[in-house]
C-alpha cells in the first residue's frame, strides 16, 4: 500500500503547536489534583493508600534497579535511532525484546515476588483455576455464583470477568505453568508482544513511519509497572493482535485472504469479549481500522467469526447477556457504590495517566487537534489521527459508563498503546524528551509506590 510521506512534527498552525503543551499540562493537572484532593480534603474515595492508583507509598531499591536505571539511559539514548535505521523485521524482534526486559526490570526491583505475588492473590484467578477440575461443569454455574450474596461466590476478579479469562489461567495450570511466577512470566511475555501488534498494525494500514516514530512510546512507559503483572495486560496483547489481524483482511489483495484474516481476527476479539466486559468497546477501534483502510468487506467475516466464540461459550453453558445484568447488580452492591462519581470521572483519566504516562495527553491533543484537517485520501497521519482518536472514545465511553470507578491503571491497558500512537504526531524533539519523561516517570513510580497489580 502506498501512503503519502509522514508529515508529523512540522507545524501548520499555532494550535498544532501548543495543542501538546494543553494536553500534558492536562495529564500532570489532573495527576496533581487526583493526589491532593483527598489529601487535602480528606475525602474517602475508596481505594487503597494512594489515590488515584492502588498503591501504597514505599520508597525502595531492589534487584532490579540497576537494570532499570541502566537500560533507561541505554533507550534515551538510542531508543529512537534504532526504530528508524532498523530493518523492519529486526525492529519488531527489538521492540520484543525491549518491552520484556523493561516489564522484567520494574517488576524485578521487588526481586521475583514483583512478577509471582500478584496473580495468587486471592482476589485473581490462579486459586480458582487450580481447583477447576471441569471446565464444562463451571461454565455451567458460571453466572450463579457471580452475585454477593450467592453461596461460594467468584472471587472479585472471577465475577468481574467473563469466564475466557479464568480459561486462560486454567490451561496454565494443566499443562503445569500455573505457578505464580510461571504463570506471570506467560503473562508478561504476551503483554510484551503488544507493541509488535501495534507497529505492524500501523504498517499494514499504510503508517510505517509513523510506527517507527511512535516505537519507543509503545513499547517502553509506565505502562509496564502493571503490565507485568495484570491479567489485563494479557487482555490488551490479544486485543492488539485481534485487530492487527482485521488490518491485514482490509488490505488484502484476495476474497480469499480478506476472508481468512477476517475470519482469525473475529476468533481474536470474539474471544476477547469472554474475557472481559469492557472489552466489546474494542469495537470502535475495529470500525476505526475498516474506516482507515475504506474497506468494509472483513466486517461480515469477522462479525459471524466473533459471534461463533460467544455463541460457543453459550452452548457451553454461559450466556454473556445474561451474565452483565448480574455483574452490574454485584458491582453496585459492592464497594463502587460508595466511590465518588464526581471524583471518578476525572480521577480515571489522572490513573490513566499514570499508567500510560503524562505524554499521553499531548499524544491525544495532537490527534484531536488534527482530526478536523486530515484529508479524506487513506495517509498515514489520517490512520495515526483516526486510531487514537478512537482510542480517546473508548476510554471515554468506558468512563461514561460508570463500570469502571478507580482501577483504571490496569482495566484500560488494552487501550493505552493506541492512545500512545498518537506520539507519532509529535515533533522529533517532543519525542525524544517525552521518552526521557516516560522512562523516568516510571522509575520514580515503580521505586516510590508498591502497586496492586
Amino acid at each position: 500500500m502506498t501512503t503519502e510521506p509522514f508529515a508529523a512534527g512540522v507545524p501548520r498552525s499555532p494550535a498544532a503547536t501548543t495543542a501538546p503543551w494543553i494536553g500534558l499540562g492536562i495529564s500532570l493537572g489532573l495527576i496533581t489534583l487526583a493526589m491532593l484532593v483527598p489529601f487535602v480534603t480528606g475525602l474517602n474515595v475508596h481505594i487503597r493508600y494512594f489515590p488515584p492508583i492502588h498503591a501504597q507509598w514505599m520508597p525502595r531499591v531492589g534487584p532490579g534497579t540497576i537494570a532499570a536505571i541502566v537500560f533507561a539511559g541505554f533507550a534515551i539514548r538510542y531508543a529512537s535511532d534504532l526504530a528508524a535505521r532498523l530493518r523492519w523485521g529486526w525492529l519488531l524482534l527489538v521492540a520484543f525484546g525491549a518491552s520484556l526486559f523493561w516489564m522484567l526490570a520494574l517488576a524485578t526491583v521487588d526481586g521475583l515476588d514483583g512478577i509471582s505475588t500478584i496473580l495468587e492473590h486471592q482476589y485473581e484467578y490462579l486459586r480458582t483455576a487450580r481447583e477447576v477440575t471441569d471446565f464444562g461443569a463451571v461454565l455451567s454455574r458460571y453466572i450463579a455464583h457471580i452475585p454477593l450474596d450467592s453461596v461460594d461466590n467468584w472471587p472479585v476478579h472471577i465475577a468481574g470477568h467473563p469466564p475466557g479469562a479464568l480459561l486462560f489461567f486454567v490451561i496454565l495450570v494443566n499443562i503445569g505453568l500455573g505457578s505464580g511466577l510461571a504463570a506471570g512470566l506467560v503473562v508478561t511475555v504476551i503483554a510484551a508482544t503488544t507493541s509488535v501488534a501495534v507497529m505492524a498494525t500501523l504498517r499494514r494500514l499504510g503508517a510505517e513511519s509513523a510506527a517507527r516514530k511512535a516505537a519507543p512510546l509503545i513499547a517502553l512507559g509506565p505502562a509496564a509497572i502493571w503490565m507485568s503483572v495484570s491479567a489485563d495486560a494479557m487482555f490488551g496483547a490479544v486485543a492488539a493482535w485481534g485487530l492487527c489481524l482485521l488490518a491485514y483482511a482490509a488490505m488484502a489483495k484476495s476474497w480469499a485472504r480478506t476472508a481468512l484474516w477476517a475470519a482469525g481476527a473475529g476468533l481474536v476479539l470474539g474471544y476477547c469479549v469472554m474475557m472481559s466486559y469492557g472489552l466489546p468497546l474494542l469495537g470502535v477501534l475495529a470500525v476505526t481500522v475498516l474506516l482507515v483502510a475504506r474497506n468494509w468487506t472483513p466486517l461480515p467475516w469477522a462479525v459471524v467469526a466473533a459471534v461463533a466464540v460467544v455463541l460457543a461459550f453459550v452452548a457451553g453453558g454461559f450466556v454473556w447477556w445474561d451474565a452483565y445484568p448480574v455483574l452490574v447488580e454485584r458491582y453496585w452492591d459492592g464497594i463502587a457504590s460508595r466511590r465518588p462519581a464526581w471524583y471518578w470521572m476525572w480521577g480515571n483519566f489522572a490513573a490513566l495517566s499514570f499508567s500510560a504516562g503524562p505524554l499521553v495527553g499531548a499524544a491525544v491533543a495532537a490527534a484531536i487537534q488534527r482530526l478536523p484537517s486530515v484529508r479524506s485520501a487513506i495517509t498515514a497521519e489520517r490512520v495515526i489521527v483516526f486510531l487514537a482518536t478512537a482510542a480517546f472514545v473508548t476510554v471515554l465511553l468506558a468512563d461514561l459508563s460508570q463500570m469502571s470507578k478507580a482501577e483504571v491503571e490496569r482495566i484500560w491497558l488494552p487501550f493505552v498503546p493506541w492512545l500512545l500512537v498518537g506520539t507519532a504526531l509529535l515533533s522529533e524533539r517532543w519525542r525524544r524528551w517525552g521518552l526521557v519523561g516516560q522512562l523516568t516517570f516510571a522509575v520514580v513510580v515503580q521505586h516510590l509506590l508498591l502497586t496492586s497489580w
